[in-house]
């Protein structure tokens, strides 16, 4: 059809639809020189936990990507290019009353159109503080947990997902809320959902790459159409963040069985063409590649070097 004729049928642009990141992804690697593109975790079934008590009495908890803030470890702060140092890879934990500095300077969350800024968009403790107070949950967990970044889906699936299990039982956890940031975190916190579930924890994952965590069977999902780190609402905009995890918690009290998607109705902007931006080749110069590269490379050799210790 015309232009014209969507105009008149009211039809959206194109570019609305939701980005897909795994051949976005894939393209941006063939680009700076990987010939064997990255297979995602791809599943068809996945197991599902129902609540076995209400909300209201239910003890939840968080699961992030986020790191936390190391002054030693480089530029983290908003807008700081990618900083490799700053990663994690050991689940950790974090006392859920006390604040803390989270960043995510170490993944690949979307540099040009958000400047992470404010943590309630990766990190909504606060939100989550507030809903227990006010008894819409029945208590938080006393810590936190960060699941690494791991492309190795044996290594979250194998070390780190029962890690964060045995982390939780420990806790008497009974549900929990994921929080991704960037393309591999969606993986990452998808895998650890299936296994908290196939364990018995009922989860929901809220994130923004609605491919990638639909292509690994997450049991819930709540996907916003938002530019990659903010899972947890826009920046600054307080109703946004509290409307985002208030409909997280909707999908986690009412999802009628394993792989319920919902699309929250919250709109990042009326220009789409963000999503043209992201990890785009086509709109980078070679020597951005080549050093692109050679950043990733360096950062392979770090990690693996961590695993083997």
């Amino acid at each position: 059809m015309t232009a014209t004729t969507d105009d008149k049928l009211g039809f959206a642009p194109e570019e609305a639809a939701p980005l897909s990141y795994m051949a976005r992804t894939r393209d941006y690697y063939l680009a700076i020189g990987y010939d064997t593109p990255y297979r995602w975790a791809h599943y068809t079934s996945a197991p599902f936990q129902p609540l076995r008590k209400p909300l209201a009495q239910s003890r939840v908890t968080l699961i992030t990507t986020a790191a936390p803030y190391d002054p030693a470890k480089g530029d983290q702060g908003p807008g700081a290019a990618y900083n490799g140092a700053a990663k994690f890879y050991r689940v950790y934990d974090g006392d859920t009353s006390a604040p803390h500095d989270l960043r995510i300077s170490h993944i690949a969350y979307d540099r040009a159109h958000t400047s992470a800024d404010d943590s309630g968009t990766w990190f909504p403790l606060p939100q989550l503080i507030r809903l227990a107070r006010e008894g819409r949950i029945g208590a938080i967990g006393p810590r936190f947990f960060g699941a690494p970044t791991n492309r190795s889906q044996r290594v979250t699936i194998e070390t780190d997902a029962p890690e964060i299990l045995a982390r939780c039982r420990a806790d008497d956890i009974d549900a929990v809320v994921l929080v991704p940031n960037c393309p591999v975190c969606h993986q990452t916190v998808s895998l650890v959902a299936r296994h908290l579930e196939a364990n018995g924890i009922a989860t929901v994952v809220m994130g923004c790459a609605k491919d990638i965590v639909e292509h690994a069977a997450a049991p819930r999902f709540l996907f916003s159409d938002f530019p990659l780190g903010n899972s947890a609402g826009k920046p600054h905009d307080t109703a946004s963040q509290a409307f985002t995890l208030e409909l997280a918690l909707r999908v986690l009290e009412s999802s009628p069985a394993a792989r319920t998607t919902v699309q929250s109705p919250l709109q990042w902007s009326d220009d789409h063409g963000w999503k043209r931006d992201y990890s785009n080749p086509a709109m980078l110069a070679p020597e951005e590649l080549a050093r692109r590269r050679a950043e990733f490379d360096a950062q392979k050799a770090i990690a693996r070097g961590v695993r083997e210790k």
